[in-house]
């Protein structure tokens, strides 16, 4: 990653030999502290929930290791689970859901994942994925071109698509400067292009690039688990506390809180929104126009986190 990052930036020319140096030892000592993941694969959550009569709503999950909750041992700890509860709450219908992540995945994966969920026809689904494309130094413009496939494949075939675009690595403390500098502004050029690619394409963004930060950097004992690089627990539950307002939303569930609406250039929007935990971008039009003079139009919604419904 760190020799990708610097030749991305410009190379030895760029960074000088001594900053490359610098960067490449930063990226072995993150290496060994962090080491094995704690567990291979999150534990199998496919199922229905929710105690609820009527049809089931059919919800998909796909994208990484966040996508399966690695590290977890019981399937109600996954974020897949969390939000499958909690929508079941707010529509008073069962959820049934299909998890086709998998951890290691990067956006060049989710052709496969999606032709799996398909098969499902999902009503909803939802995509964490980034994180591995950063990792293994991916072009973001080749990681978000898969990504946009996925998401048009979904939107072709009916279903609505909400993706928490690359989390901020940045926050993750076995990295330490320079390598950290490096990865965040990585991590948040991604968030962004995910951004645009994702409602260009009709889906709605959620920010997870500083998703939280603030609480992740300053307990990283509690949100991050034993690999100090996956979320615990707790970082899970708020991840899907960021995502299922817009779940609910997509669904026609939630109605918009109007007040906090901000309007312009899905560009502009894009780079914002990678600025501000959970933050949702979706497309939108301005004088009955989708695109203007500096692209199409979109809206950014600021959502405060709240709690989940009882699981």
């Amino acid at each position: 990653m760190a020799t990708a990052a610097a030749l991305g930036g410009g190379g030895l020319t760029a960074l000088g030999a001594i900053t490359y140096g610098l960067l490449f030892a930063e990226a072995a000592v993150a290496r060994r502290i962090v080491g094995q993941p704690h567990g291979l694969a999150g534990p199998d959550a496919d199922g229905l929930y929710g105690a609820y009569p009527g049809e089931p709503i059919r919800m998909a999950v796909l994208g990484d290791s966040t996508s399966v909750g690695l590290g977890m041992t019981r399937p109600e700890e996954t974020p897949g689970v969390l939000i499958a509860y909690g929508l079941a709450e707010v529509a008073e219908r069962p959820v049934r859901l299909t998890v086709a992540g998998r951890s290691g995945a990067s956006s060049a994966c989710l052709g496969g994942q999606v032709d799996r969920v398909l098969e499902t026809r999902p009503e909803i689904a939802i995509i964490f994925v980034g994180a591995n494309d950063v990792t293994t130094a991916t072009p973001p413009a080749r990681a978000v071109q898969h990504l946009r496939e996925a998401v048009g494949r979904l939107r072709e075939a009916g279903a609505e698509v909400v993706v928490g675009t690359c989390p901020d690595l940045g926050t993750v403390r076995p990295i330490a400067q320079p390598l950290r500098w490096v990865t965040r502004r990585w991590s948040r050029r991604l968030a962004a292009a995910q951004t645009v690619a994702v409602v260009e394409t009709g889906g709605r963004t959620v920010a997870f690039a500083d998703l939280l930060g603030p609480e992740f950097e300053a307990n990283p004992a509690e949100m991050f688990g034993p690999d100090r690089f996956h979320p615990s627990a707790r970082g899970y539950l708020q991840a899907a506390y960021a995502v299922l307002p817009s779940v609910c939303t997509a669904l026609g569930l939630w109605p918009e809180p109007e007040p906090v609406r901000v309007e312009g250039s899905q560009h502009l929007l894009a780079a914002m929104a990678v600025e501000e935990p959970g933050t949702e971008v979706t497309a939108t039009r301005v004088a009955g126009r989708a695109v203007g003079p500096h692209g199409r139009w979109a809206t950014l919604l600021r959502r405060r986190p709240g709690p989940l419904p009882n699981a």
